[in-house]
């Protein structure tokens, strides 16, 4: 089936990948001219290594835990999966490599017109939080925050930790990476002149946006998919590419799948979020001092 993908992040190289060993004719199309995500803390559970088993020499650190520091208490927090800290522009370009391999086509620095998808049979948005495909359709935009990150360099080569510090509307974070430290920061739209001295940032969209459509359907961060309490989208993401590449080439039953799975997530997830907090600024001596998480998903 001659499928086009538009965006080379990591949910569209991985389709790309997955749909050429399935002997689809695949082309991907990316507007930037090169592949790799900059701004972006590459956090990942060990998820990671069951859709993409060749990821793990890109294994940095392994982190076991992690604080966050309310105003009045700090708890720390426990991963029941491993957390492991990868280069993600490093993580997009093996997927690159495996979808080439794989015989998919990736065409850089275009910008795709509805008359170049005419010839496909099926199309896949996966291109990022202000997906140009998503607007086509006509579909509203997520929810948006932001994401701001910055190096310096405190080198910090044992640390297993994670320090993260709680705001009213987000969190920010300090990371060690061995020759420098990650500083970062995930807040509302409004809150970016408070928050100075960043050198990168990206939106980060949260919801569930799928359209009824046999044809064009959206994928990760298009569609809106990323954790509600820390912003990650990679294992939310690929784990909605392999409900659509379950049922593909039936996108509306990939729309049914994703609907019954995520929107309890996003759900669930959401209130114990708010409770948390809530208790964390209010009530902080009830929360315990260490909690112990799945990490990807809460329900």
């Amino acid at each position: 089936m001659k499928t086009a993908i538009i965006g080379a992040g990591a949910v569209g190289l991985y389709l790309a990948w997955k749909l050429a060993e399935k002997d689809c004719q695949v082309t991907v199309f990316e507007k930037r001219g090169q592949i790799g995500k900059s701004c972006c803390s590459g956090i990942f559970s060990e998820r990671i290594l069951g859709f993409v088993p060749q990821s793990r020499r890109l294994i940095e650190r392994e982190i076991s835990s992690l604080f966050v520091h309310f105003p009045g208490k700090t708890v720390k927090i426990f991963f029941k999966k491993r957390f492991f800290l990868m280069n993600h522009a490093k993580l997009d370009r093996l997927l690159s490599e495996l979808a080439r391999d794989a015989g998919a086509e990736i065409v850089l620095n275009y910008s795709i017109k509805e008359k170049d998808l005419a010839s496909f049979e099926r199309v896949i948005g996966c291109d990022g939080a202000l997906s140009e495909t998503r607007k086509k359709l006509g579909l509203p935009d997520p929810k948006f925050r932001l994401g701001l990150q910055k190096f310096v360099g405190q080198k910090d080569t044992f640390s297993p930790l994670i320090e993260t510090r709680a705001l009213r509307s987000g969190f920010s974070w300090r990371i060690p990476r061995g020759d420098k430290t990650e500083y970062g920061a995930l807040i509302s739209l409004q809150e970016v002149e408070n928050f100075p001295g960043y050198t990168d940032s990206a939106l980060v969209p949260q919801g569930l946006i799928v359209p009824k459509n046999k044809r064009i359907t959206l994928c990760g961060d298009a569609a809106g998919l990323t954790k509600p309490w820390s912003g990650g989208g990679v294992i939310w993401g690929l784990t909605a590419a392999q409900m659509l590449l379950k049922n593909f080439p039936d996108l509306l039953k990939y729309r049914r799948t994703a609907k019954r799975f995520f929107l309890p997530q996003i759900f669930f997830s959401k209130t114990i979020l708010k409770l948390v907090y809530f208790l964390g600024f209010n009530l902080p001596w009830i929360l315990p001092e260490e909690i112990k998480i799945e990490g990807d998903f809460l329900s």
